[in-house]
């Protein structure tokens, strides 16, 4: 028998096949439309990124050449003498007096890293909670040594601690002592003047975090019964740990490589690396064991900078971490 077909029938087939054509053809042009959008957006942001990579060229070619090939040059130099050679490294291995040298390094740092958290802590938490008006002062005061020549100040440091400098003077004149104190060309001024020339850096790591901290939390930990004591240690506290651990970083780095202080205050037994460095340079013309201590300096530094990053993070130093 033959089969037989109904107009309903065939007109709801050619209904549906008209649809399927219609929803195919809706697919292929919503495709091509997503393609075509996809290309555009690929498109700008390569442009953009062009653009961008234009911007920081010459930055990047800059710090290249400025930063990139001395370090570069110095740690080929570490192994010429004049051929390839690792003499220099087992002369600093094997000699204790260089150890004692880079020891002395991080006791100094240490110690001013200590003075700086100790004394700027304070200053800085006085510009948090002060007035714009009086902050705008204050902050004038902290930044005073920056628009100071770095070899005026330790100058003014000669002058003041010195056998016959201003505070000798006011000893003697109140009778305190005796006879002038041995200020000068001791540890006790290399400490005195590096905190004076990294005071500022710490001050401003710790009121860039203390600024955002919502004073609420303290008004709530009050409301709750904790005393002032209480609520500095258990919650202000805690949360200006990412400045102190910033500023903390900045300074111990700085002071790592400081020289014109530890130079002009320090004596023969508060040598610390980088007046080393100078002296095998310029006063021995040793480039190669100049550039190894150059050299073990900054993989200690790099050193430093990993296990911040591990535990603490990088993003802390620009405040970037809540």
């Amino acid at each position: 028998m033959r089969p037989r077909f109904s107009k309903d029938g065939m007109h709801g087939s050619s209904s549906r096949g008209k649809h399927r054509a219609g929803l195919f053809l809706f697919e292929g042009r919503s495709t091509r439309s997503v393609v075509f959008r996809s290309e555009m957006i690929s498109r700008f942001i390569s442009q953009r990124i062009g653009f961008y990579w234009l911007l920081i060229l010459p930055s990047v070619v800059f710090l290249l050449v400025i930063f990139l090939y001395p370090i570069s040059l110095i740690l080929v130099r570490s192994f010429l003498d004049p051929s390839l050679t690792f003499t220099h490294y087992l002369q600093f291995f094997t000699n204790p007096v260089y150890f004692k040298v880079f020891l002395i390094t991080f006791k100094i740092s240490f110690t001013v890293t200590l003075l700086c958290l100790i004394l700027g802590y304070p200053i800085a938490y006085l510009l948090s909670r002060a007035s714009d008006r009086i902050r705008n002062y204050l902050m004038i005061l902290v930044l005073i040594p920056f628009w100071t020549s770095l070899l005026v100040r330790n100058y003014a440091w000669m002058a003041f601690l010195g056998r016959e400098g201003v505070l000798n003077k006011i000893l003697l004149g109140l009778g305190i002592v005796g006879s002038p104190l041995k200020l000068l060309h001791t540890t006790f001024a290399v400490n005195v003047g590096m905190v004076h020339m990294m005071l500022p850096f710490m001050i401003l790591a710790l009121f860039s975090v203390m600024k955002g901290i919502d004073l609420g939390l303290l008004k709530a930990a009050a409301s709750l019964g904790a005393g002032s004591f209480q609520t500095f240690i258990r919650v202000y506290f805690p949360l200006t740990l990412p400045g102190v651990a910033a500023g903390s970083l900045l300074v111990f780095i700085f002071s790592l490589g400081f020289f014109i202080t530890p130079a002009l205050l320090g004596g023969r037994g508060d040598m610390m690396i980088s007046t080393l460095i100078e002296a095998q340079v310029s006063e021995l013309l040793n480039w190669g064991f100049g550039s190894v201590l150059a050299v073990i300096l900054l993989i200690m530094t790099l050193i430093l900078f990993y296990f911040y990053n591990r535990f603490l993070g990088l993003d802390r130093i620009w405040g970037e971490a809540s």
